[in-house]
């Protein structure tokens, strides 16, 4: 009983009751005002000769109305339960929520006139006003509930937009304190470095993970008081919902990483790095969370010779980058005083946490030159920013903690001046600390990304400096590998795109309901222009 005890509490709220008595009225008010249009008709014009039996034609009617009220707003009622009127379907955008509106409305009609017909009809033989209903009084039913239940929910976007934006709240939304974070993908490489921050540091935390790496990564802190698992893929509207309750703020982490692993299935990556977070933060948004952070990627200025800060223009060279600014630029865009979006844009992680990444440039040839003594540089002469992956985790939490009137609607990026370097040069940090690996030089170099990237805004506005510099996560890595903690670097779970050829890709294509995301929230073009 437990689980449906879960389940009633988390999909039948006062709201919705609220909600569902509402729908019940207009439906019942709609068929009242077509049955006094058929007998006002009646009466006016429908028989000129005046032999008409006013009391009976009077209590025929009334007749119609008990003998269908109570079914016909049954029908209804279920029907729009299932569509999901009172659940998550409250969170679709407008032209889509009126559609649906519009399809339930259809079919529960539709339903209740097959009803009656069947239950009028000479194979049943009832020939009574119970189930027996007019029809063009029935196509006056549906159009004007169809009508209010329209009108009224466009009433809710109207009064929640303009009404409520007048009043002194946004005021207090500056002032509310996080108590409860939802941690969406956090069981991955940076979840699973900031997890064990925010529990140590009070938070209540709820973590929306489809856990494809398991339960490893943050297993140290399964039994943790103040920690909550939701397994379950974010691509599912009503997933979500569930986990945005009670909660004060969002970290959004999960999507497919790395140019290499979102180039394995174009659609697959729009779905989750696209589709996914607009739906997120719109439910977000609908939910009344206005504290949203977004883990997006330096990746986004592509090949540039400049110095890169967050005013520089956008150059992706890859999908995973052009999903990367479309996201940016549609959590901006629902900005308002009640939504306000942090766009994060990460340096090139290095070192370990819960889920190690052997993919990585830092960790990749670090432990190449450790197994198989050598290190491999292809190029050697493109820049990256670096950042360890605590320190990745360090940022999320500064922004959770700093003023809202800092960090709204703001896009930092996420390292140090200190730490921009060539491939060579990192290539040359790890020879030191593993001198008997060959530096092996190619001349060919498939990535063409190049980017020397300013953190002076993170720096001056919210005082972030990193911790950990490469040489120590050399260190770190190196220690890993040779005690035995790590085994085979070369093992596809320590990959994205090794794990989702092997068996990511399946997983996440035979999840049920998986693609709703993209259906309900397409509205946005990754090939927008960048900026």
């Amino acid at each position: 009983m437990k689980p449906l005890d879960n389940w009633f509490k988390k999909t039948v709220t006062f709201q919705g009751i609220v909600r569902l008595l509402a729908d019940a009225v207009m439906i019942n008010v709609a068929l009242v005002i077509s049955l006094v249009a058929r007998l006002l008709w009646i009466v006016a014009i429908g028989n000129p000769e005046g032999s008409i039996d006013y009391q009976a034609t009077l209590y025929t009617h009334v007749n119609y109305y008990t003998g269908n009220a109570w079914a016909l707003t049954i029908l209804c009622l279920v029907v729009f339960f299932l569509s999901g009127f009172y659940t998550y379907g409250r969170f679709y955008r407008g032209r889509y929520k009126v559609l649906v509106v519009i399809q339930a409305s259809s079919l529960a009609f539709l339903i209740f006139g097959f009803i009656t017909y069947l239950a009028q009809s000479d194979f049943l033989g009832i020939h009574t006003n119970i189930l027996n209903f007019p029809r063009w009084a029935l196509i006056m039913t549906w159009a004007l509930s169809t009508g209010m239940l329209v009108a009224a929910r466009a009433w809710s976007v109207i009064w929640k937009n303009v009404i409520r934006s007048e009043s002194a709240r946004p005021k207090r939304f500056e002032e509310e304190k996080i108590k409860k974070v939802l941690v969406i993908g956090g069981a991955g490489y940076i979840g699973s470095a900031l997890l064990p921050k925010l529990l140590e540091a009070g938070y209540r935390v709820r973590l929306l993970d489809l856990l494809l790496y398991g339960t490893d990564p943050i297993q140290e802190w399964l039994t943790h008081p103040h920690l909550e698992i939701m397994h379950a893929d974010f691509r599912q509207v009503e997933k979500v919902v569930q986990a945005m309750h009670d909660m004060d703020a969002v970290i959004h982490l999960g999507g497919l990483v790395g140019d290499s692993a979102c180039a394995l299935d174009e659609q697959l990556t729009l779905d989750i790095n696209l589709m996914a977070t607009r739906m997120i933060a719109e439910v977000a948004k609908g939910s009344g969370i206005g504290h949203f952070i977004f883990a997006s990627t330096c990746s986004v200025y592509g090949a540039s010779d400049e110095k890169l800060d967050e005013r520089s223009e956008l150059r992706p060279v890859s999908l995973y980058a052009r999903s990367k600014i479309a996201s940016e630029k549609a959590l901006l865009k629902l900005a308002d005083d009640r939504f306000a979006p942090v766009i994060l844009r990460f340096s090139t992680i290095y070192g370990l946490s819960g889920r190690p990444r052997f993919d990585l440039v830092v960790n990749l040839l670090t432990a190449k030159a450790i197994v198989d003594n050598e290190i491999t540089i292809f190029g050697g002469d493109q820049w990256r920013p670096f950042l360890h992956v605590s320190d990745a985790a360090q940022a999320i939490m500064l922004v959770l903690k700093s003023p809202l009137r800092l960090v709204r609607n703001q896009v930092f990026n996420v390292g140090s001046n200190a730490q921009n370097f060539t491939i060579r040069q990192v290539g040359e940090m790890i020879q030191k600390q593993a001198p008997s690996a060959a530096i092996v030089n190619k001349d060919e170099n498939p990535d063409p990304r190049n980017y020397w990237v300013n953190f002076h805004k993170i720096d001056n506005i919210l005082g972030f400096v990193p911790e950990w510099n490469v040489e120590k996560g050399i260190g770190q890595v190196i220690e890993a590998l040779r005690s035995g903690r790590i085994g085979d670097y070369r093992d596809a779970r320590y990959s994205n795109v090794e794990f989702l050829k092997k068996e990511g890709l399946y997983l996440l294509t035979h999840t049920e309901e998986t693609s709703r995301a993209a259906v309900l929230f397409s509205e946005e073009s990754i090939d927008a222009p960048a900026q």
